[in-house]
C-alpha cells in the first residue's frame, strides 16, 4: 500500500523548517487542480539555501523510496519545483515568491495545518 502524501507533505515540511526555509504553506488541491493533491510551498533566503533545500527533501524523499518524477530550477535556484506526482513542492527566493504569489493560484484550496516539531535544544555542557 503507498504511503499517504499527507506523510510526505509533514516530511518535507519539517526538512524545510529543521533547514532553516521560511514561510511554509501547504494547500490541499484535490478537487481544484487536476495536476497534482497537495503543493508546498516555501521560502529559502538566497538561491544557495533553495538548491540546498531541495537537495535535502530529494535526501530525505529518497529514504523513503520516493523519487521525483520531475525537479526544474536547480540550475539556478530563484525557483526549484520538485514534482511526486501527488504532492508538488515549489521553493523561491523571497523575491520570486513576492512577484509570483502562487498561493494565490488556489484560493478555494484548503490550507494543511503543518504541525511542525521544534528540535530539542542540547544542553551546554560546562567545563569543570
Amino acid at each position: 500500500m503507498a504511503e499517504d502524501p499527507l506523510n510526505w507533505i509533514q516530511r518535507i515540511a519539517q526538512t524545510i523548517y529543521d533547514k532553516k526555509g521560511k514561510n511554509l504553506i501547504a494547500i490541499d488541491v484535490r478537487g481544484i487542480s487536476s495536476i497534482t493533491d497537495y503543493v508546498l510551498i516555501a521560502d529559502g533566503n538566497v538561491e544557495r539555501h533553495v538548491i540546498a533545500l531541495a537537495k535535502e527533501i530529494e535526501d530525505v524523499m529518497r529514504d523513503q523510496g520516493q523519487k521525483p518524477a520531475q525537479v526544474e530550477g536547480l540550475q539556478n535556484g530563484d525557483w526549484v519545483v520538485l514534482d511526486y506526482f501527488q504532492v508538488v513542492v515549489h521553493l523561491f527566493i523571497p523575491e520570486m515568491r513576492q512577484k509570483y504569489q502562487l498561493q494565490r493560484l488556489w484560493p478555494d484550496g484548503t490550507i494543511l495545518d503543518l504541525d511542525l516539531l521544534e528540535q530539542p535544544l542540547t544542553p551546554k555542557v560546562k567545563n569543570e
